[in-house]
Protein backbone atom coordinates (compact mmCIF):
# COMPACT_ATOMS: atom_id res chain seq x y z
CA UNK A 1 0.00 0.00 0.00
CA UNK A 2 1.36 3.33 -1.58
CA UNK A 3 2.71 5.68 1.72
CA UNK A 4 -0.08 8.35 1.01
CA UNK A 5 -2.98 5.94 1.21
CA UNK A 6 -1.57 4.02 4.70
CA UNK A 7 -1.59 8.14 6.00
CA UNK A 8 -4.95 8.92 4.69
CA UNK A 9 -6.56 5.83 6.53
CA UNK A 10 -4.29 6.50 9.38
CA UNK A 11 -5.70 10.32 9.69
CA UNK A 12 -9.32 8.91 9.72
CA UNK A 13 -9.07 6.59 12.63
CA UNK A 14 -6.83 9.38 14.84
CA UNK A 15 -9.10 11.96 14.69
CA UNK A 16 -11.32 9.79 16.63
CA UNK A 17 -9.21 7.76 19.08
CA UNK A 18 -6.47 10.41 20.08
CA UNK A 19 -5.71 13.71 21.76
CA UNK A 20 -5.49 15.98 18.89
CA UNK A 21 -2.19 18.07 18.81
CA UNK A 22 -0.44 15.98 21.40
CA UNK A 23 2.27 13.44 19.93
CA UNK A 24 5.52 11.58 21.94
CA UNK A 25 8.94 11.12 20.52
CA UNK A 26 11.06 8.49 21.95
CA UNK A 27 14.93 8.25 21.84
CA UNK A 28 15.91 5.03 22.81
CA UNK A 29 19.37 3.65 23.92
CA UNK A 30 20.88 0.57 23.76
CA UNK A 31 24.42 -0.58 24.45
CA UNK A 32 25.90 -3.10 22.28
CA UNK A 33 29.06 -4.89 21.81
CA UNK A 34 31.08 -1.79 23.24
CA UNK A 35 28.60 0.91 21.46
CA UNK A 36 25.57 2.88 22.51
CA UNK A 37 22.97 2.94 19.97
CA UNK A 38 19.52 4.48 19.37
CA UNK A 39 16.83 2.99 17.57
CA UNK A 40 15.53 4.48 14.61
CA UNK A 41 13.04 3.42 11.36
CA UNK A 42 13.43 4.56 7.62
CA UNK A 43 10.03 6.15 6.50
CA UNK A 44 8.35 4.54 3.77
CA UNK A 45 8.76 6.28 0.18
CA UNK A 46 11.48 7.89 1.84
CA UNK A 47 15.12 8.59 2.76
CA UNK A 48 14.79 10.03 5.93
CA UNK A 49 14.51 8.14 9.27
CA UNK A 50 12.52 9.22 12.37
CA UNK A 51 12.45 8.45 16.46
CA UNK A 52 10.02 5.79 17.44
CA UNK A 53 6.58 7.83 18.12
CA UNK A 54 3.17 8.42 18.64
CA UNK A 55 0.22 9.50 19.95
CA UNK A 56 -1.72 9.56 23.19
CA UNK A 57 -5.03 7.87 23.13
CA UNK A 58 -8.38 9.79 24.80
CA UNK A 59 -8.75 7.55 27.99
CA UNK A 60 -4.47 7.05 28.06
CA UNK A 61 -1.70 8.56 30.40
CA UNK A 62 0.80 10.04 28.20
CA UNK A 63 3.36 7.83 30.45
CA UNK A 64 1.35 4.76 29.71
CA UNK A 65 1.31 6.26 25.46
CA UNK A 66 4.86 5.99 26.15
CA UNK A 67 5.13 2.64 27.27
CA UNK A 68 2.43 0.75 24.51
CA UNK A 69 4.09 2.52 21.92
CA UNK A 70 7.60 1.34 22.33
CA UNK A 71 6.38 -2.35 23.48
CA UNK A 72 5.05 -2.28 20.16
CA UNK A 73 8.04 -1.37 18.93
CA UNK A 74 10.19 -3.21 20.53
CA UNK A 75 8.32 -6.00 22.23
CA UNK A 76 10.27 -5.08 25.42
CA UNK A 77 8.87 -4.71 28.70
CA UNK A 78 10.41 -2.98 32.50
CA UNK A 79 11.86 -0.26 30.07
CA UNK A 80 13.08 2.67 31.75
CA UNK A 81 11.46 5.94 30.31
CA UNK A 82 12.24 9.80 30.92
CA UNK A 83 10.41 13.00 30.21
CA UNK A 84 12.81 15.43 29.31
CA UNK A 85 11.56 18.04 27.72
CA UNK A 86 9.02 19.26 25.05
CA UNK A 87 8.76 20.29 21.24
CA UNK A 88 6.25 22.92 20.30
CA UNK A 89 8.30 25.01 17.37
CA UNK A 90 5.60 26.27 14.73
CA UNK A 91 5.41 24.06 11.66
CA UNK A 92 7.06 21.44 13.03
CA UNK A 93 5.30 18.93 10.71
CA UNK A 94 4.39 20.50 7.80
CA UNK A 95 7.70 20.47 6.23
CA UNK A 96 7.40 16.65 5.84
CA UNK A 97 3.61 16.64 5.05
CA UNK A 98 3.24 19.33 2.45
CA UNK A 99 2.27 17.13 -0.04
CA UNK A 100 -0.66 16.34 1.66
CA UNK A 101 -3.97 18.17 2.84
CA UNK A 102 -4.36 20.49 5.20
CA UNK A 103 -7.01 18.15 7.01
CA UNK A 104 -4.84 15.34 7.30
CA UNK A 105 -4.41 14.50 10.87
CA UNK A 106 -0.47 14.20 10.67
CA UNK A 107 -0.17 18.00 9.37
CA UNK A 108 -1.55 19.56 12.36
CA UNK A 109 0.56 21.28 14.98
CA UNK A 110 1.14 19.27 17.01
CA UNK A 111 2.80 19.39 21.10
CA UNK A 112 5.87 16.50 21.47
CA UNK A 113 6.61 15.20 24.57
CA UNK A 114 10.06 13.67 24.56
CA UNK A 115 10.95 10.63 26.30
CA UNK A 116 14.20 8.89 26.64
CA UNK A 117 14.31 5.06 26.95
CA UNK A 118 16.89 2.85 28.30
CA UNK A 119 16.37 -0.72 27.21
CA UNK A 120 18.61 -4.06 27.50
CA UNK A 121 19.53 -4.57 23.61
CA UNK A 122 19.45 -8.40 24.29
CA UNK A 123 15.60 -8.45 24.82
CA UNK A 124 15.04 -5.92 21.86
CA UNK A 125 12.84 -7.36 18.72
CA UNK A 126 12.05 -4.94 16.35
CA UNK A 127 8.97 -4.48 14.59
CA UNK A 128 8.48 -2.62 11.06
CA UNK A 129 4.92 -0.78 11.15
CA UNK A 130 3.22 0.11 7.95
CA UNK A 131 4.69 3.89 8.01
CA UNK A 132 8.02 2.65 7.45
CA UNK A 133 9.94 -0.04 5.50
CA UNK A 134 13.00 -1.17 8.46
CA UNK A 135 13.61 -0.45 11.73
CA UNK A 136 17.33 -0.94 13.08
CA UNK A 137 20.13 0.63 15.62
CA UNK A 138 22.21 2.66 14.81
CA UNK A 139 25.44 3.84 16.36
CA UNK A 140 25.42 7.22 17.81
CA UNK A 141 28.07 8.58 16.09
CA UNK A 142 26.90 6.89 12.89
CA UNK A 143 23.15 8.59 12.73
CA UNK A 144 21.65 8.75 9.43
CA UNK A 145 19.49 12.22 8.25
CA UNK A 146 16.46 12.11 10.80
CA UNK A 147 12.69 13.93 9.45
CA UNK A 148 11.46 17.04 11.08
CA UNK A 149 13.07 18.24 13.91
CA UNK A 150 13.96 14.33 15.39
CA UNK A 151 17.79 15.40 15.06
CA UNK A 152 17.37 18.09 17.44
CA UNK A 153 15.09 15.76 19.90
CA UNK A 154 18.03 13.18 20.02
CA UNK A 155 20.44 15.68 20.71
CA UNK A 156 18.70 17.17 23.38
CA UNK A 157 18.30 13.77 25.16
CA UNK A 158 21.83 12.27 24.89
CA UNK A 159 22.37 15.69 26.97
CA UNK A 160 20.17 15.09 29.28
CA UNK A 161 21.13 11.61 29.33
CA UNK A 162 24.68 12.69 30.54
CA UNK A 163 23.58 15.60 32.93
CA UNK A 164 21.78 12.50 34.88
CA UNK A 165 25.08 10.64 35.17
CA UNK A 166 26.11 13.29 37.28
CA UNK A 167 23.12 12.56 40.24
CA UNK A 168 21.69 8.68 38.95
CA UNK A 169 22.74 5.38 38.55
CA UNK A 170 22.97 3.96 35.00
CA UNK A 171 23.40 0.66 33.47
CA UNK A 172 20.52 -1.64 34.89
CA UNK A 173 18.78 -1.17 31.72
CA UNK A 174 21.86 -1.20 29.43
CA UNK A 175 23.79 -3.87 30.63
CA UNK A 176 22.93 -7.87 30.61
CA UNK A 177 22.55 -9.17 34.31
CA UNK A 178 26.29 -9.74 35.39
CA UNK A 179 29.03 -7.69 33.63
CA UNK A 180 32.85 -6.48 34.36
CA UNK A 181 33.78 -3.38 35.81
CA UNK A 182 35.87 -2.34 32.70
CA UNK A 183 32.47 -2.75 30.82
CA UNK A 184 30.58 -0.38 33.03
CA UNK A 185 33.35 2.27 32.29
CA UNK A 186 33.08 1.54 28.83
CA UNK A 187 29.07 2.61 28.91
CA UNK A 188 29.81 5.59 31.23
CA UNK A 189 32.74 6.85 28.42
CA UNK A 190 30.45 6.67 25.36
CA UNK A 191 27.41 8.17 27.05
CA UNK A 192 30.06 11.12 28.70
CA UNK A 193 32.11 11.12 25.72
CA UNK A 194 35.33 10.90 27.26
CA UNK A 195 37.72 9.03 29.01
CA UNK A 196 37.62 8.12 32.83
CA UNK A 197 40.84 6.79 34.94
CA UNK A 198 40.35 3.50 35.76
CA UNK A 199 41.11 3.27 39.28
CA UNK A 200 39.40 6.61 40.14
CA UNK A 201 36.30 4.93 38.24
CA UNK A 202 36.26 1.97 40.43
CA UNK A 203 36.72 3.91 43.54
CA UNK A 204 33.73 6.18 42.81
CA UNK A 205 31.69 2.69 42.00
CA UNK A 206 32.45 1.68 44.78
CA UNK A 207 31.41 4.47 47.02
CA UNK A 208 28.18 4.74 45.41
CA UNK A 209 27.16 1.08 47.34
CA UNK A 210 25.00 -0.10 44.42
CA UNK A 211 27.09 -3.14 42.78
CA UNK A 212 27.39 -6.25 44.31
CA UNK A 213 30.57 -8.50 43.48
CA UNK A 214 30.04 -11.84 42.30
CA UNK A 215 31.95 -15.11 43.08
CA UNK A 216 32.48 -15.31 39.02
CA UNK A 217 34.66 -14.00 36.78
CA UNK A 218 34.86 -13.53 32.68
CA UNK A 219 36.43 -16.24 30.85
CA UNK A 220 37.99 -16.95 27.77
CA UNK A 221 40.32 -13.46 27.79
CA UNK A 222 44.21 -13.61 27.32
CA UNK A 223 44.77 -11.83 30.60
CA UNK A 224 43.28 -12.35 34.09
CA UNK A 225 39.75 -12.77 34.15
CA UNK A 226 38.28 -9.94 35.46
CA UNK A 227 35.54 -9.93 38.19
CA UNK A 228 32.12 -10.26 37.34
CA UNK A 229 29.22 -7.70 39.52
CA UNK A 230 25.72 -7.29 39.21
CA UNK A 231 23.44 -4.07 40.61
CA UNK A 232 21.79 -4.24 43.88
CA UNK A 233 18.34 -3.44 42.50
CA UNK A 234 17.30 -2.14 46.06
CA UNK A 235 20.01 0.33 46.58
CA UNK A 236 19.66 0.87 42.67
CA UNK A 237 16.29 2.01 42.96
CA UNK A 238 17.14 4.53 46.15
CA UNK A 239 19.74 5.94 44.69
CA UNK A 240 17.19 6.88 41.40
CA UNK A 241 15.32 8.13 43.62
CA UNK A 242 17.23 10.24 46.10
CA UNK A 243 20.25 10.55 43.71
CA UNK A 244 23.85 10.05 44.10
CA UNK A 245 26.26 12.20 46.44
CA UNK A 246 28.86 13.04 43.91
CA UNK A 247 29.26 13.39 39.84
CA UNK A 248 31.40 12.85 37.00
Amino acid sequence: MEFKKIIKEGSDKAWQIYMPHLSLDCVVFGFYDATLKVLVTKMKENNLWALPGGYVLKEENINDAANRILKQRTGAENIYLQQFRVFGDLNRSEGFFEEFDDTIWHKQRFISVGFYALVDFSLVNLVVDNFSDACEWKSIDEIPELMMDHRSIFDKALITLRKQLNYKPIGLNLLPEKFTMPELQKLYEIILGKKLNRGNFFRKMLRYDILLKLDESRKGGAHKAPDLYKFDIEKYQMALKNGLNEGW
